[in-house]
């Protein structure tokens, strides 16, 4: 044991082992839960020295393959490293490894792209088959058993429950202040037997600090002390400061309107620069008094923290830059009393969603003129990322925001379409669209008035013109006038990308 170690329950501290004996323990075709969201609290050793056993069956003829299974998407060292090796037969719930993609639009890898409040429950519910192996990190291990979660709490509690054994990775570099930041909630329960989940509040704890796993299931614990993947996010540039403004406009109209409290209502915001952007935005805003209910924690969000304009944040991971996470680590005291990290099934939980009222913000690859989005797949049929939790915050949100740039490829593609190629969330769950071009309210529109609001506020100059001019057409020529499609050319647009480069 190491003199540093945090592994204190003495019978676990007898199944330390090495990356490479852990990861032979894991059998060719087992289904395997691993830890990790969105590059935050993934195991870091083992699925490297899986990779590398992988490699070297397979170069002596055997097909070893497992089918992964995560909170969310994880990082190279993972994903990537046993994409490489093609270790992967079925990849769910999500995922955004450039590896993983290419093989999944190759027909090379299975993929399952699944709302990520559903995973838990579908693996209770045995949906998905039997979870064979665990592989999960921590930050340590008390004398009693419980372990302190790391930096994501994604579904780690389901695959200690559900899988037949468990291996540990416990790692040093997560900062030992964050024990007492997560709230690890164990009153759910299979249908008829569920009871309401007693949360009212965003930072309400309704849980405990630790995940619980029986130690008898654990046959191997490994030490390390590797960081998670901090990626930097771009400054918000002159495009994403305008949608951002777009935004900041509309809420503080609904504020006027007495629709929304001087505080707003909770925050949700998807992951990436845009989002960050937006964040950015509200912290150079008029508001004060936020909180926040979501998936992940950027950058942004510890910016409003750091503030004062933002008094507490509940999500199920962090993601952060370096610079951030130095921040995170320096000031561990000061974020604790104001984030809470939950399982994904009560961070993304439908009816606490809708309960709370929430403010839904997440980026799109595409809109059409009647509010479908499309925000996984390219040209139809090519996955980008996965729907993740878009889904969960779309349809069961106070207010559901969606935002792109109006234009993609150097103005090669129009973010705003006839139709969309592939439908997540479809009219009835799009409240609001926005690009930097202006900002939709769709609530309280018919198709047809839809389009024209669509068109006029959203879509850029370049393709205004033939779109007004297919939607015309369309309201002249189709069967139908209630939401009214030329058929024949309405995927056009993508068909003529693929065909010559431009839509």
């Amino acid at each position: 044991m190491s003199p540093i170690s945090r592994i204190h329950h003495p019978a676990l501290r007898q199944k330390i082992m090495s990356a490479e004996a852990a990861a032979a323990l894991i059998p060719a075709g087992a289904h395997v839960g691993m830890s990790g969201f969105t590059g935050a609290g993934y195991p870091k050793a083992v699925p490297a020295a899986l990779a590398r056993r992988i490699e070297r069956l397979n170069a002596a003829g055997e097909n070893f393959r497992i089918g992964l299974w995560t909170g969310a998407s994880t990082a190279p060292e993972l994903d990537g490293a046993l994409a490489k090796v093609h270790g992967i037969d079925m990849r769910l719930p999500y995922q955004s490894d450039p590896t993983c993609r290419a093989q999944i639009n190759s027909g090379q890898m299975q993929y399952i792209d699944i709302h990520l409040s559903h995973v838990a429950q579908f693996v209770w519910f045995g949906f998905l088959g039997h979870l064979d192996v665990a592989v999960v990190e921590v930050a340590g291990i008390l004398p009693d058993g419980r372990l302190i979660p790391s930096s994501s709490v994604g579904n780690n509690k389901t695959w200690l429950e559900q899988a037949d054994q468990v291996i540990l990775e416990v790692n040093r570099w997560q900062n030992p202040g964050l024990e007492g930041m997560h709230d690890i909630y164990y009153g759910t329960e299979r249908p008829p037997h569920r009871q309401p989940i007693p949360l009212v509040r965003p930072n309400d704890r309704i849980g405990e600090p630790y995940l619980h796993c029986d130690p008898a299931k654990v046959i191997a614990v490994v030490e390390t002390q590797l960081p998670d993947r901090n990626s930097s996010f771009a400054a918000p540039d002159a495009l994403s400061r305008r949608i951002a403004g777009h935004i900041i406009e509309f809420l503080q109209q609904e504020v006027s309107r007495d629709r929304l409290p001087k505080e707003l209502l909770p925050l949700q915001s998807g992951v990436g620069n845009m989002a960050n952007a937006v964040l950015a935005g509200l912290n150079e805003g008029p508001f004060d008094g936020m909180t926040a209910y979501t998936e992940v924690l950027q950058d942004g969000m510890l910016e409003l923290l750091s503030s004062g304009k933002l008094l507490s944040a509940s999500a199920t991971a962090i993601s952060l830059s370096p610079a951030a996470m130095d921040d995170f680590n320096a000031r561990i005291d000061f974020y604790r009393e104001r984030i809470v990290l939950r399982p994904q099934e009560i961070s993304n939980h439908p009816e606490l969603i809708r309960r709370l009222g929430l403010i839904a913000m997440n980026a799109m690859i595409e809109a059409d003129i009647y509010g479908n989005v499309n925000s996984t797949h390219v040209m139809g049929s090519s996955i980008m990322n996965g729907i993740g939790g878009s889904g969960d915050f779309a349809r069961n949100a106070y207010l559901s925001i969606f935002m792109t740039p109006s234009t993609a490829k150097d103005g090669a593609i129009s973010c705003i379409v006839p139709m969309a190629s592939h439908v997540d969330h479809t009219e009835h769950d799009v409240q609001v669209i926005v690009t930097e071009q202006g900002l939709a309210d769709l609530r309280g529109l018919s198709p047809t008035q839809r389009a024209r609001v669509v068109i006029e506020k959203c879509a850029h100059p370049d393709y205004r013109p033939a779109l007004l001019d297919y939607f015309e057409r369309a309201l002249r020529e189709a069967p139908g006038k209630h939401t009214p499609h030329l058929l024949g050319e309405a995927l056009s647009w993508h068909t003529r990308y693929l065909q010559t480069g431009h839509m």
